[in-house]
């Protein structure tokens, strides 16, 4: 863009990757319903990039009834055909259907007394981690460590580099690149 703003060289380009970049990407989330949205919103990203689900965000948020587990899990199979029709989502069935699976185990999880937010950020150790911003991993020792967590409970789409990228997007990392505006503002 036109801007002077030095940022992430991914985010560079598009006003809605920079936006999100500027005001969303590594800062530490603590809700647990955003920390699901964000979730499913990366398991839709495997095989794509991020710009093609962040311009498509409305679109699944319309479509998944605001992201609301409650509502989500309630979905049945007409449902899915639905959303299979959905021009403004990624119409894909494994994904979609992992997505009402996982609204499922949220809620249930919740029902039984456990906060999703804060057994995630268990697992993760409780604080944000800022790495040195060069040598960004695809994945890390805790990242697959929260992947096995969430396959256990029955997560899908949830390996250990969409859950790095997920930790990443919730601020469990900082990785921002060295010089970004956001480095040290996280």
């Amino acid at each position: 863009m036109t801007d002077s703003i030095k940022r992430c060289a991914w985010a560079e380009g598009d006003v809605q990757m920079e936006a999100y970049h500027d005001a969303e990407w590594g800062v530490p989330v603590r809700d647990p319903r955003m920390m699901w949205e964000m979730l499913v919103l990366e398991g839709f990203q495997a095989g794509l990039s991020w710009r093609t689900i962040l311009h498509r965000r409305d679109g699944f948020r319309a479509a998944f009834d605001g992201f609301d587990p409650d509502k989500v899990a309630r979905y049945d199979a007409a449902r899915v055909e639905a959303l299979m029709a959905d021009p403004g989502i990624i119409r894909a069935r494994a994904k979609i259907e992992a997505t009402i699976a996982g609204a499922r185990i949220y809620v249930a999880m919740r029902d039984a007394g456990e906060d999703f937010a804060g057994w995630l950020w268990g697992l993760a150790g409780g604080k944000p981690v800022k790495n040195d911003g060069v040598d960004v991993p695809a994945r890390t020792p805790v990242s697959e460590a929260i992947s096995r967590a969430l396959k256990a409970r029955g997560f899908k789409f949830v390996g250990p580099t969409i859950a790095y990228a997920w930790m990443q997007a919730v601020g469990m990392v900082n990785d921002h690149a060295p010089g970004c505006f956001r480095r040290d503002q996280v």
